[in-house]
């Protein structure tokens, strides 16, 4: 049986159900969120090791959910997303996507992806060659590996 917690985000509840019931079936731990905002509380309230974001989402899209992780981690993300254009393919990968699949999927693909990138990601935390060196005081964030200063999660 697999290790890690995996957020799935999607607004679509019977996708985010059956991704979850897959994951679950391999032993991961699932968190759900149906929109950007609960996706980031869930983010910021436990350790994540790989989410799943969906693009089109109410509020805050998946894009701008993956920018805001990316602030502070180097999880592994997968988009889910029904866009299978090339261009919303490379945005998926330039706002800091890690891979994309496109819906309809096969959830044995998503699964042997999220397999895939766990292991990866695992294998580089374990190496120290992936994990920050992040100091965090109140609302001041200091991530010595990426160089950045970050005040009340703003980016100075």
């Amino acid at each position: 049986m697999a290790e890690g917690k995996i957020l799935m985000v999607d607004d679509d509840k019977e996708i985010a159900d059956l991704v979850e019931i897959h994951l679950k079936g391999e032993g991961y731990q699932v968190y759900k969120a149906y929109n950007g905002k609960e996706a980031l509380e869930i983010f910021d309230a436990e350790e994540i090791d790989l989410a799943i974001l969906d693009i089109m989402m109410p509020g805050m899209d998946g894009n701008e959910v993956c920018a805001k992780i990316r602030q502070t981690s180097t999880i592994p993300i997968i988009m889910l997303s029904a866009k299978d254009s090339e261009s919303d393919k490379v945005s998926g990968l330039v706002n800091g996507a890690d891979d994309y699949v496109t819906k309809p999927f096969n959830t044995s693909e998503l699964i042997a992806r999220v397999k895939a990138h766990l292991a990866r990601y695992k294998r580089l935390t374990a190496s120290g060659t992936q994990e920050n060196d992040v100091i965090e005081i109140r609302g001041l964030k200091i991530d010595k590996t990426a160089r950045r200063v970050y005040i009340n999660g703003v980016e100075k």
